[in-house]
C-alpha cells in the first residue's frame, strides 16, 4: 500500500498540493500562482544546528567589538551597535533607540535562542520542550530582525563621515558582514520548515486530512499543518488540532485592518520626510538634515551609489509599499480579478523589502555614535527618525495584514458563477490534492 504523503498549503493562493522529495537543485512552486512552497536542502538538522551555534558566536563578537572608528584632532570615538543604541537613548531619543535596539540585536538574538533551542533535541531524535510556543515566537520574530539593514547602514554612515574625519571600518563590521551570510542562511528555517522536519523526524506525527462535503481544506499559518474546516465560514475561529493556534480560513477584516494600518503610515510618512531626521552641532554652528538631504550630501561628495541605494531603500521603497498594497487592496475590494499571478508576485517584492526602509535610521544612530565629541561635535536623532521608523512598521504591519487570498477567491467564485451559466462548456476536476511544479 503507498503511503499518502503530507499536503502542504500555499501562502498566497490558498492551492493544497502534496509534499514530494526534490533533487538536488530543485525548487517546488505553486502552479497557480507561482509562490515557492520549499526548496531542496542537503543540510542535515545536526547541520543547521552547527550554523546556528556559529551565527551565535559571530554575533556575539559583532556586537563586542566596534563596526567604525572615528578620528578628529586627536581624539578616537569607537562605535559598536550597542553604543549607537545606548548614546541614541541618553539624547532622550527613545523611540528610536528601542526600535534599532530591537531590530539590531534584541530580536536576531532571540531569534539565534530559538533556533539552538529546537535544532539541539531535533537532530538527537527528540520533540523540544515547548516547540509550539518555540515555533509560534520564532514566526514572528523572523520579519522584524534587521542585521543585514544595520550591516549596510555601518558602510553608508563611513561614507557621509569620511568627508569630515579620518573613518575606518571596524572589527565588527567583518563580524556582522559574516553574520549577514549566516543569518540568510538560517532564514530558511521557517517554522513551517521545522515542522516538516520533526514530522520527517518522527517526533511530531504527520497528520493527512480528510476532506468531506461541506469542509475545506486551509494551512495553518503557524505550522502549516493542512487541516478541514468548515465551508462558508471564511472568518470562523478554529483551533489547530497540532499547534492550537487560531486558525482561520481566511485573515478576518483584512482590508479593514489593512487600511487603517496604510493611512497610519501616511500620517507618520509626510513628516518623516519633511522634518528632519539627523541634527548637528559643532563649532561651525548647528544644522539639520533631512532624508533627501542626505541623499544629496551623498551625491556631491561622488558617492553615487550609495545616494542610490539610500534613496531607493529610504524614499522609494515607502513610497512603493503605501502605493502597492493601497493598489492591492482596492483591487480586492472592488473585485477586480485581473493579473492575479502579477499580484501575488508584488505582494511577494512589498514583503521582501520591508525592513530595507530602516536604513536611515540606523544611519542615524552610528551617525550620532561616532561623532559624539562634547564640544566640538554633536550629531542625534531628530523628531524625523522616529516618524521614518513608525512607518517602516506600520506598512510591514499592513502587508502582514493583507490577505492576497481573497483575489484568488473571487476569481474561483466567478469560475463557479460562470460555469453555472455555462453547463455545456463545464469541466469538473476530480477532488484531491495536486503536485506542486518543481523548478
Amino acid at each position: 500500500m503507498t503511503r499518502l504523503r503530507p499536503l502542504i498549503a500555499c501562502e498566497h493562493c490558498a492551492s493544497i498540493y502534496r509534499r514530494h522529495d526534490l533533487d538536488p537543485g530543485e525548487v517546488a512552486s505553486c502552479g497557480r500562482c507561482g509562490t515557492t512552497l520549499w526548496r531542496y536542502s542537503g543540510l542535515t538538522l545536526a547541520s543547521w544546528l552547527a550554523l546556528a551555534v556559529t551565527a551565535s558566536i559571530v554575533f556575539m563578537i559583532a556586537n563586542a567589538y566596534p563596526v567604525a572608528i572615528m578620528q578628529v584632532q586627536g581624539m578616537e570615538q569607537q562605535a559598536s551597535l550597542l553604543d549607537a543604541i545606548t548614546v541614541t537613548w541618553e539624547q532622550d531619543h527613545w523611540a528610536v533607540a528601542l526600535m534599532t535596539g530591537a531590530a539590531g540585536f534584541a530580536l536576531p538574538m532571540a531569534q539565534l535562542i530559538l533556533l539552538m533551542w529546537v535544532l539541539y533535541p531535533l537532530s538527537r531524535g527528540r520533540l523540544p520542550p515547548a516547540f509550539r510556543f518555540c515555533m509560534r515566537m520564532l514566526g514572528l520574530l523572523r520579519p522584524w530582525c534587521m542585521v543585514p539593514v544595520f550591516m549596510l547602514g555601518v558602510l553608508v554612515a563611513v561614507v557621509k563621515l569620511s568627508g569630515m574625519a579620518a573613518v575606518q571600518p571596524g572589527f565588527g563590521l567583518a563580524g556582522f558582514a559574516l553574520l549577514t551570510i549566516l543569518l540568510t542562511m538560517l532564514g530558511r528555517l521557517s517554522p513551517h520548515t521545522l515542522w516538516r522536519y520533526a514530522e520527517d523526524t518522527g517526533v511530531v506525527q504527520a497528520f493527512i486530512p480528510q476532506e468531506r462535503h461541506g469542509e475545506i481544506l486551509t494551512g495553518c499559518h503557524v505550522c502549516g499543518q493542512v487541516q478541514a474546516v468548515p465551508l462558508g465560514e471564511p472568518e470562523a475561529l478554529h483551533r489547530c488540532h497540532r499547534c492550537n493556534a487560531v486558525l482561520h480560513l481566511r485573515k478576518p477584516d483584512h482590508l479593514a485592518r489593512t487600511w487603517a494600518l496604510l493611512i497610519a503610515a501616511v500620517f507618520f510618512y509626510v513628516p518623516a520626510n519633511v522634518l528632519p531626521v539627523m541634527s548637528i552641532n559643532s563649532l561651525f554652528g548647528s544644522s539639520a538634515h533631512t532624508i533627501l538631504g542626505g541623499v544629496i550630501e551623498l551625491w556631491q561628495m561622488g558617492s553615487w551609489d550609495l545616494a542610490t541605494i539610500v534613496f531607493v531603500a529610504s524614499v522609494m521603497v515607502p513610497l512603493t509599499k503605501l502605493l502597492s498594497l493601497a493598489a492591492l487592496a482596492l483591487f480586492i475590494q472592488f473585485g477586480n480579478t485581473a493579473n492575479l499571478r502579477q499580484r501575488t508576485r508584488l505582494y511577494s517584492m512589498v514583503e521582501f523589502i520591508g525592513q530595507w526602509s530602516m536604513l536611515d535610521v540606523f544611519v542615524v544612530i552610528l551617525l550620532a555614535a561616532l561623532a559624539n565629541f562634547h564640544g566640538l561635535m554633536e550629531i542625534s536623532a531628530a523628531p524625523g527618525a522616529a516618524a521614518f521608523g513608525m512607518v517602516v512598521i506600520l506598512t510591514m504591519l499592513a502587508a502582514m495584514s493583507f490577505d492576497p487570498r481573497r483575489g484568488w477567491d473571487q476569481e474561483a467564485a466567478g469560475t463557479q458563477i460562470a460555469s453555472a451559466a455555462s453547463p455545456a462548456k463545464a469541466e469538473h476536476a476530480p477532488a484531491g490534492a495536486g503536485e506542486a511544479r518543481g523548478q
